[in-house]
C-alpha cells in the first residue's frame, strides 16, 4: 500500500513535501518523495490524502479508557475534591456500564489518531476493546491498599489478572504491566512487593506520582484533605499513617519501585531538583499530562528540568473523566503554550518538539521506539493522516505548526496500526458501535443524577 500526502513527517528527519510511505505486511518499507515512490512501486494500491500530513500515530502515555463515560460529569473542582466525587459516583455503574465506557475510550483514541496507549485499570475492562479496536499499547493492572496485612493478597490477585490478561491479547500489540496506584493509596510494602514481582516477571510498571500538592503534603507532613478523605472513603481510616519527612518521589524510591527496569511515572508535578535527579538516575520515564494538571489545578510539571536531565518524556491525556476529551492536538498545544509561558525566551519550545514528544519520545518512554514513533523503513506501520485543508489551516507552510496550533481530533482522516487501517474518513473499521452511544448516555444520566 502506498500512502501519499502533501506532507510526510518522519520525525527523525526533515519533513517531506509531496511525499509518501510504502507499507507491506504491517511494516514500513519506504519513505520518500511522491515521484520516486510511484516510480519504484507502480503496482501498489494507492491512497492519496491530498493536503494532509502523514506522520506516526500519537502515543498516549497515560489514560483510563473505562472512565470515558465520566466526561463532563465532575467539572470545575480541584483535584482532591474531583477525586472524591469520582470515587463516590463509581459505585453507581454496573459492570456493563464500565465495559461500554471502555469501548468508548478505545473508539475516541482511534478517531483521535492515537495508535498506542498506556492504560491503567483495576478491572481489565480496557483489555477487550483495545484488542478489538486493533490498538497497540500497555495495559497496567492497578493495585492499591494502605493495609499492610492485605498487601500480599492484593498483589497476588493482581498478578493472577496479569497472567489472565496476557492470555487474552496479541502480545505483538498489547503488553500487560502492573501499577501501584499512588503514594497516598499504597502501603510502603506494596511498592516493594510490586517491585520484586515486576523484576522477576519482566513487567512494566506505572504509578501516579507527585501529582498534587495534597499528595505532597500527605506524604511529607502526614496530613491533607486528599490523604484523609481518600483513606476514609477507601475504608482505611484505622490504618496509622505517620509523616515521612520526604517528598513522594523520595518516599517511593526507598522501597525499590523506581529501580524496576521499565517504570513510567505519571504527572511528577510537585518535584524538586533532588527528585528529578532521582528519576534520572533510575531512568524513570515521565508522562506529562499538562491539560489534566491545569484543569484540576494540580500545577505545572517542570518540563525544562526533565529535558535537561534527559528524562524520557511523552504526553498523556489522563482520560475524559479529568480532561473532557482525548484530543492530542489540544494536549500538544496547551502543553506547549504553558511551558513557553513559564520558560519565556530562555527556553522557547517549538511545535516540532511537542510533535516529537507525542510520538518518538513517547515511544522511548515505553521502550518501544525500535518498533514505532517515527516513519522509517523497518518500523511497524503505525501511521495517521491529518487533514490540513480547512479554512482555519490554510495556507500551510510549516506542517508542525499547523498540526499543533490549528488542528484538532476532527482533522484525523486515517488511523493505521501495524499496517491495518482502523479508521478512515469518519468510518470506524474495527468496532461496531451499534447501540453503544445510547447505552453510554444512559450510564451518564445515572452519574448526573447521582452527583451532589
Amino acid at each position: 500500500m502506498l500512502l501519499l500526502a502533501r506532507y510526510v513527517l518522519p520525525i527523525t528527519g526533515p519533513h517531506i513535501e509531496n511525499g509518501g510511505v510504502v507499507v507491506r505486511d504491517g511494516a514500513i518499507v519506504a519513505v520518500g518523495s511522491r515521484e520516486d515512490l510511484i516510480a519504484s512501486y507502480p503496482a501498489e494500491e494507492t491512497r492519496d490524502y491530498g493536503l494532509a500530513a502523514l506522520m506516526p500515530g500519537f502515543i498516549d502515555l497515560h489514560t483510563h479508557f473505562e472512565y470515558a463515560s465520566f466526561r463532563g460529569v465532575v467539572n470545575d473542582l480541584p483535584y482532591s475534591q474531583w477525586k472524591m466525587q469520582v470515587m463516590r459516583l463509581e459505585e453507581l455503574l454496573t459492570e456493563q456500564d464500565w465495559k461500554n465506557s471502555a469501548v468508548l475510550g478505545a473508539i475516541e483514541s482511534v478517531r483521535s489518531g492515537i495508535t498506542t496507549f498506556a492504560d491503567v485499570t483495576d478491572s481489565g475492562t480496557s483489555v477487550a476493546p483495545a484488542a478489538s479496536a486493533g490498538l497497540r499499547g500497555v495495559i497496567y493492572r492497578e493495585v492499591s491498599t494502605m493495609d499492610k496485612s492485605k498487601v500480599a493478597g492484593v498483589v497476588d490477585a493482581a498478578l493472577e489478572d496479569v497472567v489472565e490478561w496476557q492470555e487474552l491479547v496479541d502480545s505483538s500489540l498489547l503488553t500487560i504491566g502492573i501499577a501501584p496506584h499512588s503514594p497516598y493509596s499504597c502501603h510502603s510494602s506494596l511498592f516493594k512487593t510490586v517491585a520484586n514481582a515486576a523484576g522477576e516477571r519482566d513487567l512494566p510498571v506505572a504509578l501516579h506520582l507527585a501529582g498534587s500538592r495534597d499528595e505532597y503534603d500527605f506524604i511529607k507532613y502526614g496530613s491533607s484533605s486528599l490523604g484523609q478523605d481518600y483513606r476514609a472513603q477507601s475504608g482505611w481510616s484505622d490504618v496509622v499513617w505517620l509523616p515521612t519527612g520526604v517528598s513522594p518521589v523520595q518516599y517511593v524510591s526507598q522501597w525499590g519501585i523506581l529501580e524496576v527496569p521499565n517504570v513510567l511515572a505519571v504527572h511528577c508535578v510537585h518535584v524538586d531538583p533532588e527528585d528529578v535527579d532521582t528519576l534520572a538516575r533510575n531512568d524513570v520515564a515521565v508522562a506529562y499530562c499538562g491539560r489534566c494538571n491545569l484543569k484540576l489545578g494540580m500545577g505545572i510539571a517542570p518540563l525544562k528540568s526533565f529535558l535537561e536531565h534527559d528524562l524520557r518524556v511523552g504526553i498523556g491525556t489522563d482520560s475524559p473523566a479529568s480532561n473532557s476529551t482525548m484530543d492530542f492536538f489540544d494536549e500538544m498545544r496547551i502543553g506547549l503554550l504553558v511551558q513557553r509561558g513559564l520558560s519565556g525566551e530562555a527556553q522557547f519550545y517549538k511545535a516540532k518538539r511537542f510533535v516529537r514528544m507525542a510520538t518518538l519520545e513517547a515511544a522511548r518512554a515505553l521502550k518501544i521506539d525500535h518498533l514505532v514513533g517515527s516513519l522509517e523503513a523497518g518500523k511497524r506501520a503505525d501511521i495517521i493522516a491529518i487533514d490540513l485543508s480547512r479554512s482555519h489551516q490554510v495556507p500551510t507552510q510549516d506542517p508542525y505548526s499547523a498540526i499543533v496550533h490549528t488542528s484538532n481530533q476532527e482533522d484525523v482522516v486515517m488511523t493505521m496500526v501495524d499496517g491495518r487501517i482502523l479508521f478512515e474518513h469518519g468510518t470506524l473499521l474495527t468496532i461496531d458501535t451499534g447501540t453503544l452511544y445510547e447505552e453510554v448516555e444512559h450510564a451518564r444520566l445515572k452519574l448526573k443524577d447521582g452527583r451532589a
